[in-house]
């Protein structure tokens, strides 16, 4: 047995190949317990970022709780790749804001031992921008896009043939004297990322192999992510606490990572620093969070469509101008829930409000006239 062969990291249940000089630099330094090169092409998309959301992030595929049936056939894919010593086949991540998507990108590359690449969609400008990065990508690199459903046509293109052959075709010249040259690639994975699955193209979805989707967590789920991230934190949480915040959180981590630290800011002030279920109650009726998860932008959508149009049907349009909000963060950040929680009903002839609304809201079902007393 040749030295080193058999050993197994604390990410690795299988032997890699051996690699080209900078990824026997790059084993090394992940057997040591570094964390895998995170090369970031977008400075906006991280730069910007929350450093306190950024610790709450898990790196392990064990530390990502919820999501059970994606991550148990996601671990039989990354060790199958290992053992292979083979660069992960291309992931497709969809979902609503907020569920993890990112982060399982960024533990994909972990689990994998590899170089972590992210930019966004709408950063590529140009198919050169493009072609900058891929060139610079080594063996089985984690290449990880965000709002791919943005990536303009052209650039479109020239990752089909990148994801497929792995080479990038590029033109030399101009007019009858150019040609095309094509550029070979190492093997990559490229995790493409999106909220708004039905606007990527047919052609760009069949190139991924493996298809990952990702629904809201449940409440249980929640309260485990609101234990981890309190311990992360030093806070002190009690069980009420928690399961009062999972149920406002509406099964969104993020939302759930953002409510906790706000209840850290009301517990340090009015709490004594422990966050109990009472401070839960006085903070999020100071956030004006409501039992569901429902705030204040919310419950005023609902109410438009009861008072204004008497229930609905309503179009998207219509309701957007009388919530003084675009028709985009209508569809994408607002709708989703409210639908998915019972609230809002989309139908052919426009929105219309579900029953739970009336009753939540304190109206008589359908009479926005008259309000319940309680």
């Amino acid at each position: 047995m040749k030295g080193g062969e058999g050993r197994k990291t604390p990410i690795q249940s299988g032997n890699l190949p051996p690699a080209e000089a900078d990824g026997k630099a790059h084993t090394a330094a992940v057997e040591a317990g570094a964390e895998p090169s995170r090369g970031i092409l977008d400075p906006g998309l991280r730069g910007a970022e929350d450093e306190k959301e950024s610790a709450l992030r898990p790196k392990r595929l064990s530390e990502f709780l919820g999501q059970d049936r994606l991550k148990e056939n996601l671990s039989i894919f990354i060790r199958a790749a290992r053992e292979r010593g083979e660069a992960l086949d291309h992931v497709f991540l969809l979902g609503p804001p907020g569920l993890g998507k990112t982060t399982l990108a960024g533990i994909l590359s972990w689990e994998l031992g590899v170089d972590f690449k992210v930019t966004s969609a709408p950063a590529l400008e140009k198919p050169k921008d493009l072609a900058g990065i891929l060139t610079t990508v080594t063996e089985r690199t984690v290449f990880f896009i965000d709002e791919i459903h943005r990536l303009k046509p052209a650039i479109e293109e020239m990752l089909y043939i990148a994801m497929e052959d792995f080479e990038l075709d590029w033109i030399i010249g101009q007019g009858p004297a150019a040609r095309t040259v094509r550029i070979p690639l190492p093997p990559f994975t490229l995790v493409g990322a999106t909220t708004k699955a039905g606007m990527v193209s047919s052609p760009l979805v069949s190139r991924f192999g493996i298809s990952l989707r990702f629904g809201f967590y449940e409440v249980r789920e929640i309260i485990l992510i609101l234990n981890r991230s309190a311990t992360i934190l030093g806070m002190d949480l009690s069980p009420g606490a928690a399961s009062l915040l999972a149920a406002s959180s509406r099964g969104t981590p993020r939302v759930a990572n953002r409510l906790l630290r706000r209840m850290r800011d009301f517990a340090q002030v009015f709490g004594k620093g422990r966050v109990t279920e009472a401070v839960v109650k006085e903070g999020l009726e100071r956030l004006e969070v409501d039992r569901y998860g429902l705030e204040r932008h919310d419950r005023d959508i609902l109410r438009s469509v009861i008072e204004k149009y008497g229930g609905g049907p309503v179009g998207a349009e219509t309701l957007a101008i009388s919530v003084g909000e675009s028709v985009e963060t209508l569809e994408d950040y607002c709708e989703p829930y409210l639908i998915q929680a019972g609230f809002l009903q989309r139908t052919p002839r426009g929105r219309m409000a579900a029953p739970l609304a009336y009753e939540h809201l304190g109206y008589r079902t359908g009479n926005a006239d008259e309000r319940l007393l309680f």
